[in-house]
């Protein structure tokens, strides 16, 4: 007990002694017109207040001592006060906050990616994902309700609002592509011009499009091809053929390159159909785009297309069922002869950019294009009508009974005409 009584009265005499050292420093925080400021953090070591919405504030600080005082807010600069406070006083002090104003460069903003009234970005990722027979992004047009129509699935063949297939114009960055003019479409017409895996954007207008896309009715397609960044390989592969992509730029970013080559084989797809036949369909495709940039104003492009379709067919029967299941009935057509076609595409165009000033831009593009279409046909075809053995105990059960053969009209010669009932 004797102990204990000494150290009460030293804690007393000690916390005595620290409150004697405090002092408090309180007023009022204003703006350069006079105005009270709110939410002023006043700060001194690790303590510290906040002004209230008159702007005022009080805060406890050490007595005797030079402290420094600082007053911060977002909106204004930073004030920092050395004060030194007698022993048990209050000081009052209200300072002026200046408004912070931030001073930064001059900033142009360009919207280089704007599209003009009239044209439709089409979604470069749908068009690898869209089910179709004929991958492409005339098969997308089709499918994303832009007024775009086709008659054959097989076909890149498509017309707007009633146009002609010849009435829609393609660029491929700022180039205009020549299409040949195909005797016949659509099993017979292979690959599209555009190579989905060269594509970085596509834009489609349907009507309304400016004047610098030419004198076309119907419809303009704007594809812009890959510039490669870095070098890269990309390889497809399916049942139905494969690609392969590669893609270049040389070390000092001069040149870039890229390059497709696509290979289809239709074999597969049209088999399954009722004629039976001896099909041998298969599209090859090798496009380029290169572009050297000589500098800051100048950049000189190529584009490259070379395309090879053979289309070799040669029917042999087909059979269509049709009729009732008490009276089942079958047409048979029977095919002499073959058809084949080839075309040959060449497309080269060099095209120069030059940037006079940020208003001025000329551009000159020399094309040259090549086509080559041969097609001979040479099928004669004849039908017969007959009913179908739908006897289950027969030998014969679903053969049909008609009154010519495969083995008889194969000794018809081409040329003669005839059918039978």
């Amino acid at each position: 007990m004797k102990t204990i009584i000494p150290l009460i009265v030293i804690l007393t005499l000690f916390t005595n002694t620290l409150i004697a050292q405090t002092a408090v420093i309180k007023g009022t925080i204003n703006d350069e017109k006079g105005n009270p400021i709110e939410g002023v953090a006043v700060t001194f070591n690790q303590s510290g207040a906040t002004s209230n919405n008159k702007g005022e504030y009080s805060i406890e600080v050490q007595s005797g001592r030079l402290i420094t005082l600082s007053f911060s807010h977002v909106s204004f600069i930073t004030l920092t006060k050395r004060i030194r406070v007698p022993r048990n006083r209050t000081l009052n002090f209200s300072p002026k906050l200046v408004s912070k104003v931030e001073v930064i460069d001059e900033v142009v903003i360009k919207n280089e990616k704007e599209i003009a009234q009239g044209i439709d970005r089409v979604p470069v990722k749908t068009i690898s994902k869209l089910p179709s027979a004929n991958t492409g992004i005339e098969s997308t047009l089709k499918n994303v309700g832009m007024g775009v129509s086709g008659t054959n699935e097989l076909s890149t063949q498509y017309n707007v609002r009633g146009g002609n297939f010849d009435e829609n114009l393609i660029y491929v960055n700022g180039i205009e592509v020549y299409k040949p003019f195909l005797i016949r479409s659509g099993q017979q017409e292979g690959l599209s011009f555009v190579n989905p895996n060269l594509t970085q954007n596509v834009k489609f207008s349907a009507g309304g499009f400016q004047a610098k896309y030419g004198d076309k009715l119907s419809s303009v397609l704007d594809i812009t091809y890959k510039k490669p960044t870095q070098f890269s390989i990309g390889l497809e592969a399916s049942l139905l053929g494969g690609s392969a992509t590669i893609e270049n730029l040389t070390s000092n970013n001069k040149l870039s390159s890229i390059i497709g080559v696509r290979y289809r084989n239709n074999s597969l797809f049209v088999n399954s159909k009722d004629i039976e036949t001896n099909f041998k369909p298969n599209f090859t495709d090798v496009q380029t785009y290169l572009s050297y940039q000589f500098n800051e104003k100048f950049n000189l492009d190529f584009l490259g297309n070379f395309s090879l379709n053979n289309y070799e067919n040669t029917p042999v029967t087909r059979r269509t069922n049709f009729g009732t299941i008490a009276n089942p009935l079958a047409l048979i057509v029977y095919y002499k002869g073959k058809e084949n076609d080839q075309l040959l595409t060449l497309f080269g165009a060099l095209k120069g950019n030059s940037n006079v000033n940020d208003n001025v831009n000329i551009s000159l593009t020399a094309t040259t294009y090549n086509t080559q279409e041969q097609e001979h046909y040479d099928i004669l075809a004849s039908y017969g009508i007959g009913e179908v053995d739908a006897n289950f105990g027969s030998d014969n059960f679903g053969d049909v009974n008609i009154d010519v053969s495969q083995e008889e009209y194969d000794s018809y010669e081409i040329g003669d005409r005839y059918c039978w009932e």
